[in-house]
């Protein structure tokens, strides 16, 4: 009986490239763990495009190639490196720890980026001090793998995340405030807050916002709503109030959407024109929120941002959240002489809440 799997392995030893790369292809669909040690050796195969076949089926294979894909990670072959670490992003567990632990000081900044995201994938508490040093990297994906990592490790990074946000870096004090975000650990809310008050640096105090939208604690909300009126955090604090979901926001959220409070000043929006500024930009943005939070009091506040064009889809898309209820509000819209955007926007609307034409219409205008 013919042994399909020993056919393609012997083929990865033919002189054609073509007939390598196929052969790779097929070992992958077929998962057999014979293949692992014959595909590690094409890593080193010259023709880039085998190359990428023998990666594809070691990660289809999984975990029968995780420890002999690990050996190539002391290759003297950088190329060998990169291969075996991006495999291992797809495929690592915890019987690699180590060997990725060691390559997280590599100088080849992609080996270093895949070991990172490799241990987010392990999620191993001992990754976790050797990780923190990634937040400075010189190369920013490794940064953002190694933040990524770090809070996918969850609970046992914490404490080390918090201490960073004391870090001299402000590089490492962004993706410190970034990962405690991705984490969604209440932990991080109060220290949070400190950041976003008292850090000396904008990116940073930005990012603080966006994470205590991700972590979704409403203890939160009242300090967004004083942090609105800082410059370059308004927007970013109507997103956050939209993803915390408490109702407690909705007046403000409404005030920003109808233009009840505008800041002082406000920043012009590159390429955009005299018309176009950040307000405008935070207008779309409470729309959005509004419509996250679903309390019924934005409804007719919603409806009137149909009219203004820089509000209209992003309070239409609200609307229709809402479903039914918006249904009396918006069919007399349907008689008013208005552009056919708007009343296109109208008509979308309705439909996606569910109003048909005849006897809907019939019901509601009565």
């Amino acid at each position: 009986m013919t042994d399909v799997v020993m056919e393609q392995i012997a083929a990865l030893r033919d002189e054609d490239w073509a007939i390598r790369g196929e052969a790779a292809g097929l070992l992958g669909t077929f998962k057999d763990p014979r293949a692992v040690v014959p595909l590690v050796s094409l890593l080193r195969d010259q023709d880039r495009s085998v190359r990428e076949a023998a990666i594809e089926a070691l990660r289809s294979i999984g975990p029968a190639a995780v420890e002999t894909v690990a050996t190539c990670l002391a290759e003297p072959d950088l190329s060998v490196q990169e291969s075996a670490s991006a495999i291992l992003a797809a495929i690592a567990d915890e019987r690699v720890l180590a060997p990725l632990i060691k390559v997280l000081h590599s100088g080849d900044w992609i080996v270093r980026m895949h070991a990172a995201k490799a241990l987010g994938r392990v999620r191993n508490a001992d990754a976790v001090e050797p990780l923190i040093p990634l937040l400075q990297d010189k190369v920013k994906a490794v940064r953002e793998e190694a933040a990524t990592a770090l809070a996918a490790i969850g609970d046992a990074a914490i404490s080390s995340l918090l201490k960073a946000l004391q870090h001299e870096d402000w590089l490492v004090r962004l993706h410190a405030v970034e990962s405690l975000g991705k984490a969604k650990s209440k932990r991080a809310v109060e220290p949070l807050l400190s950041v976003l008050f008292n850090d000396r640096d904008s990116a940073v105090r930005e990012d603080a916002v966006r994470a205590l939208g991700e972590i979704g604690d409403a203890q939160a909300v009242e300090y967004l709503v004083t942090a609105m009126q800082k410059p370059g955090l308004r927007t970013l604090g109507v997103e956050a109030l939209g993803r915390i979901g408490d109702a407690r926001a909705v007046p403000v959220l409404i005030d920003v959407l109808v233009g009840a409070s505008p800041p002082q000043a406000t920043r012009t929006v590159a390429g955009c024109g005299d018309r176009w500024n950040e307000e405008v930009m935070t207008q779309g943005a409470a729309a959005r929120a509004l419509g996250a939070i679903g309390d019924e009091r934005a409804i007719p506040s919603l409806v009137a941002s149909l009219e203004p064009t820089f509000t209209r889809a992003e309070a239409a898309a609200s609307l229709a959240k809402f479903g039914s209820k918006v249904i009396p509000f918006l069919i007399p819209l349907l008689n008013d002489s208005r552009d056919e955007n708007f009343l296109f926007h109208v008509r979308e609307t309705l439909a996606s809440a569910g109003w048909r034409p005849s006897v809907a219409s019939r019901k509601f205008l009565s």
